[in-house]
């Protein structure tokens, strides 16, 4: 479900006003209720908005955000108070829980370029491991973690991993140039060719039903204290 189809869900099961930070502004305004709003901004900025909210969802800003701790402050500061937020992102060290995975295969040698070129850049590739403790540290109550893994493919048994997987193949098998070409070409120095050829090596290697890749996804949600409690504190 895209960002901006979850906001109108949430619409539907409540009667407040609902705001979403739409990726671009080419969404379709006839089907937007009338009291969801979406505004195109940057969330690293200061945020300025003029009331609290009940409920704050951030999912899926790996490599977006350069300061997660302020951005876990700033929900708070705008979490209203008895209110919850909720953040869902990923952990992308890619590995195998049958050692499937080589350090040799391609796969596993772009993810360790893709996490060093992320951290030259001075951004953040795994936020799915911090979520918790950035929520404690920015004043949330009631913190709690929840880890899933995400396989690559449809190798799994279980019926839900194997239709997850086979989103995730989807995404990565589309997407490898969109995730790539920037970080390696200015972080890493590399030319657009070598670029183009790891992504053919790993989807020829994804191909392969004995590679067993798996990442994890992690949710973390908590609560802002009552103003009572706050005034405790």
């Amino acid at each position: 479900m895209a960002a901006t189809d979850f906001v109108v869900e949430v619409e539907s099961q409540i009667e407040a006003s609902t705001y979403g930070e739409a990726p671009d502004s080419t969404y379709d305004s006839e089907v937007v209720p009338p009291n969801v709003h979406f505004e195109v901004d940057d969330v690293e900025n200061d945020w300025t908005y003029h009331q609290p909210f009940d409920y704050i969802h951030c999912r899926f800003m790996g490599n977006a955000i350069r300061d997660w701790p302020r951005l876990h402050r700033q929900c708070f500061e705008y979490t209203a108070p008895g209110g919850w937020a909720e953040f869902i992102d990923l952990d992308l060290r890619w590995t195998s829980p049958d050692g499937s995975l080589k350090e040799e295969h391609a796969g596993k040698k772009f993810n360790n370029e893709f996490i060093k070129a992320s951290h030259q850049a001075n951004i953040e590739p795994c936020p799915g491991l911090y979520l918790e403790q950035w929520m404690k540290d920015a004043g949330f109550k009631d913190v709690k973690g929840e880890k899933f893994v995400w396989p690559v493919g449809t190798w799994p048994k279980d019926k839900d991993l194997k239709e997850r997987g086979a989103w995730n193949y989807l995404q990565i098998m589309e997407g490898l140039e969109a995730f790539t070409f920037a970080l390696f070409t200015k972080q890493l120095g590399y030319s657009k060719a070598e670029v183009e050829v790891i992504c053919a090596k790993i989807r020829s290697e994804m191909k392969d039903p004995k590679l067993h890749i798996i990442f994890h996804l992690h949710v973390a949600y908590g609560q802002k204290p009552a103003v009572a409690d706050t005034a405790t504190s």
